[in-house]
C-alpha cells in the first residue's frame, strides 16, 4: 500500500494528519496505538522514562529524554512542563544515570510561542538543574518561524552553560549557513532532516535535495571544532558520516550518532560495538500522537521502520 505513493505525497498526507484532531482521535482509539506507544515511547510517566533509560544504558547506549508536552498555550502549562524537567533531572541524578542521559527541550513547550522571555527563563532553570546533575541539555528545533528565536536563546544560555546543544534541520535552505556559524568549539549540534510541514520558499521538498543538504551540513559540522550529533536512521548517511569523520580526522569520541527509540535497535547496538557514542532519543508522556506523526513525515521510509519494528516484536 505504501509503495503506491510517492515519498513527497506520502509526507504531505502524514503531516496533514499530524495536525488533524479528528485523525488524532481515531488513531488514539485504535488497538494498534497501544503497540505504537509501547514500542516507540518510554511511557506516560517519569518512572517509565527512568526505567527505560536504565535499560538502554545497560546496553551501552546514551540517552536524551524528551517530555512530550508541546501544545503549550498558557504560562501555567509552560511552568508545569518546566517543573517536569526539573523533577526528571533530579531523578536521573539520584539514579546515577547522568551524564549518559541528557534532556531535549522544545522551547514551544516552555512558552516560546507567546513569551520568549518566559521560555528563556524556564530553559535557564532547566540548564542549571542539568549542570547540577552532571549532564546537559539540547534544544530541539521546531518549525522555521521559531529558528531565529531558538538560536538567540541558545547563545544566551551558552554564556553560563556552554555544553547546551541545538538541533538543526537539514531540509531548511538556511541550515548549511547555520551549521557553518555553529561549528565552533564546544557547541553540540544535532543534525536531523526535519519534521515539520514547511513551504518550498524555506525548505527543500524532495528527498534527494534534503539528503544533499544533509551532507553539506554534515561537512560543515565535521570540518569545524564543534561536536556533531548525527541524527539519522538512513544507512547511506550513516556511512557518509563515518567517512567524513575519517576524512576530518575525528576520533569516535568527537561526534556521536543519534536515533529514535525503537527504530533500528540492532543498528544502534552495532554502532556501539564499533566504539561510537550512540544516543537514543527517548520520548515519554501522554502527548505522543504529534511526535510519532512528525517522525513519519520527516522521512516516509520511517513508516517502514516502525511497521517492521512492530512485526519483529509482536
Amino acid at each position: 500500500m505504501i509503495a503506491r505513493y510517492a515519498p513527497g505525497m506520502l509526507r504531505k498526507v502524514i503531516l496533514a494528519a499530524a495536525g488533524s484532531q479528528r485523525v488524532e482521535r481515531l488513531v488514539e482509539g485504535a488497538p494498534v496505538s497501544r503497540n505504537l506507544v509501547r514500542r516507540f515511547v518510554a511511557g506516560n510517566s517519569s518512572d517509565d522514562a527512568l526505567r527505560c533509560t536504565r535499560s538502554l544504558s545497560d546496553q551501552g547506549l546514551a540517552v536524551t529524554l524528551d517530555f512530550l508536552g508541546e501544545d503549550t498555550v498558557s504560562p501555567e502549562q509552560a511552568e508545569a512542563t518546566a517543573g517536569e524537567y526539573l523533577r526528571v533531572l533530579d531523578a536521573l541524578h539520584a539514579a546515577e544515570l547522568t551524564p549518559a542521559a541528557e534532556v531535549s527541550l522544545k522551547l514551544s513547550a516552555l512558552g516560546q510561542v507567546f513569551d520568549d522571555k518566559q521560555a528563556y527563563e524556564h530553559a535557564r532553570a532547566i540548564c542549571a538543574k542539568a549542570s547540577e546533575a552532571g549532564t546537559t541539555v539540547t534544544l530541539d528545533m521546531e518549525d522555521h518561524t521559531t529558528t531565529d528565536s531558538t538560536l538567540e536563546i541558545l547563545h544566551r544560555l551558552r554564556v553560563d552553560f556552554p555544553t547546551v546543544g541545538v538541533a538543526i534541520q537539514a531540509y531548511l535552505r538556511r541550515s548549511e549557513a547555520d551549521c557553518r556559524e555553529l561549528a565552533v568549539e564546544g557547541l553540540r549540534v544535532r543534525l536531523c532532516k526535519g519534521a515539520y510541514k514547511e513551504p518550498e520558499s524555506v525548505a527543500f521538498q524532495s528527498r534527494l535535495d534534503v539528503d544533499k543538504s544533509y551532507v553539506r551540513c554534515l561537512n560543515a559540522l565535521m570540518s569545524g571544532p564543534g561536536y556533531p550529533m548525527v541524527a539519522t536512521h538512513d544507512p547511506r548517511l550513516i556511512a557518509i558520516a563515518e567517512d567524513r569523520a575519517r576524512w576530518f580526522d575525528r576520533s569516535a569520541d568527537e561526534f556521536e550518532f543519534q536515533m529514535l527509540f525503537g527504530v533500528r535497535p540492532d543498528e544502534q547496538l552495532r554502532l556501539v560495538d564499533l566504539g561510537y557514542t550512540m544516543r537514543v532519543y527517548l520520548p515519554y508522556g501522554t502527548q505522543w500522537y504529534g511526535y510519532l506523526m512528525r517522525r513519519l513525515g520527516e522521512r516516509p521510509a520511517n513508516l517502514g521502520f516502525f511497521l517492521r519494528a512492530l512485526r519483529s516484536r509482536d
